[in-house]
């Protein structure tokens, strides 16, 4: 009797994953490793350009921050915290909201956009993005020039 082995191809040829089901060739080429910082960066990033997100982070987070900017320093993580596994990803943002934008939109914009730009440019999944909203953040906050102007 004679027995026939099944010929071998290199994409056959791999390593064993966790599940004991065997991975292609190309896993075994090497392992990328993406930093914490980097996912907060592309979240940080992504948050920033959302309809009615007026600032990232808490009031102590807010302050340091300020303090960056003002020698041209930009902390595009502030405000994002990040687990970063092998293949998923939790984020936890802190934001200020604009008035008056309803702020569930502002939480769901801000959610879908961070969910999109980690699958797409990190390639791991996200399995949740918590969103605390800080502030909300009003027009009259800011400093009104005519009323320095009338005191004169």
């Amino acid at each position: 009797m004679s027995s026939i082995t099944p010929a071998v191809t290199p994409s056959d040829i791999g390593s064993v994953g966790p599940d004991g089901t065997a991975s292609p060739a190309t896993a075994s080429r090497g392992k990328t490793v993406i930093n914490t910082g980097v996912v907060a960066k592309i979240a940080g990033l992504a948050v920033r350009d959302v309809p009615g997100v007026y600032a990232l982070g808490g009031g102590a987070a807010r302050a340091l921050g300020a303090i960056r900017e003002a020698i041209s320093n930009t902390d595009h993580s502030q405000g994002i915290s990040v687990e970063v596994g092998d293949s998923q990803v939790a984020v936890d943002l802190s934001l200020v909201a604009e008035y008056p934008v309803p702020l569930q939109q502002v939480a769901d914009d801000a959610r879908t956009a961070v969910i999109a730009a980690i699958e797409t440019l990190v390639g791991m999944a996200v399995t949740e993005v918590n969103v605390t909203i800080n502030d909300v953040h009003l027009p009259a906050d800011e400093t009104d020039d005519t009323a320095e102007a009338r005191v004169q």
